[in-house]
């Protein structure tokens, strides 16, 4: 028997506060112009103070759940993927386990910052069609506020907080993943690291006199090497499910520059229409931000039966990766 992983519901959840490019004016020196020319961001959501990335994680996949028409009992593994988790230990997917009742589930974390949820999309998919689990519950979420200094322009324009999720299994109809192609270059881990915190360099008044628990970037040398590790990765991908550029319905990025994202689309000839966009209202999601975007695509019902999507992202590590999904088959009634 052939078995097929396919995302068979679509969730995600985005905090009430925002924060817009007037709010950023008025905390450190930019402007709306500057920061919309150079990123595309309008405005991005901030959790509250006492609300965490399990809390988030735990309300897109509720919404997963309810749409993939699964009982709680049938879920059988939990992968979340963040880079901002509630402890260092227990694991995040443990904490949202336990709030779902699902008491029939495995649960780990998996961190590949921004490119998270494809690396926990190329795990489900090899669990499901090996036959080693049946339904996963795949959870990406966030919350970024509690690591961006809001004293640096070149990094607290970019980020915002928040969740998606997706119930991986097969034989329903939903999206087919075809592919999953990813990659990693721990040669470059320093250009985005969040120095502290670690064992390297464990929390101290030093570090914290410091900055270290804040995100450092090197943008220019990031952009760099985004542009050019996500093309190889779509192209491989496609490459891999013998898909031709011109067979690219959709384009569903990673939310990180909107200079990124138009060089790619530009390079693969998909027309702008047909390249989701979120990062204008809710800026850089890291590990949630593409399956953001393609929850909010697919809700709005414009992909069509047989159509493909190819999904992209890039982050720290550095890691990167592309999925190619088809839309296959409707739910009756």
């Amino acid at each position: 028997m052939v078995r097929k992983a396919k995302i068979i519901g679509l969730g995600s959840y985005l905090p009430k506060e925002v924060l817009s490019n007037e709010d950023l004016e008025k905390m450190v020196e930019t402007s709306d112009e500057w920061i919309v020319t150079r990123t595309g961001m309008k405005e991005r959501r901030l959790a509250a103070r006492d609300e965490f990335t399990s809390d988030m994680g735990y309300r897109a996949a509720q919404r997963a759940i309810e749409e993939a028409e699964v009982g709680t009992e049938e879920i059988d593994l939990i992968l979340f993927a963040t880079l901002t988790p509630d402890y260092v230990f227990p694991s995040t997917a443990c904490l949202v386990q336990k709030r779902l009742g699902l008491v029939n589930a495995a649960a780990m974390d998996i961190q590949a910052a921004c490119t998270g949820y494809l690396y926990i999309l190329s795990v489900a998919k090899a669990y499901i069609e090996s036959g080693a689990y049946k339904k996963i519950l795949c959870v990406a979420a966030e919350k970024l506020s509690s690591i961006v200094n809001y004293k640096d322009r070149n990094t607290c324009v970019l980020f915002g907080d928040g969740a998606s999720a997706c119930v991986v299994g097969e034989g329903e109809p939903g999206y087919a993943i075809e592919n999953v192609f990813l990659g990693a270059d721990g040669g470059e881990a320093e250009l985005l690291i969040l120095p502290a915190g670690g064992s390297r360099r464990p929390a101290s008044l030093e570090t914290v006199r410091q900055g270290l628990h804040f995100l450092h970037m090197e943008g220019k040398e990031v952009f760099k090497h985004a542009v050019r590790r996500m093309e190889d990765a779509v192209k491989r991908c496609l490459a891999a499910v013998k898909l031709s550029k011109e067979e690219i319905h959709w384009m569903v990025p990673h939310q990180a520059n909107i200079r990124i994202i138009e060089s790619l689309a530009k390079r693969f000839d998909v027309q702008r229409e047909r390249v989701y966009l979120t990062l204008h209202k809710y800026g850089n999601t890291s590990a949630s931000s593409v399956g953001i975007a393609l929850d909010e695509l697919s809700k709005e019902g414009r992909v069509k039966e047989g159509e493909h999507i190819i999904l992209f992202a890039f982050g720290a590590g550095l890691t990167w990766g592309a999925a190619a999904l088809t839309k296959c088959g409707v739910k009756s009634g």
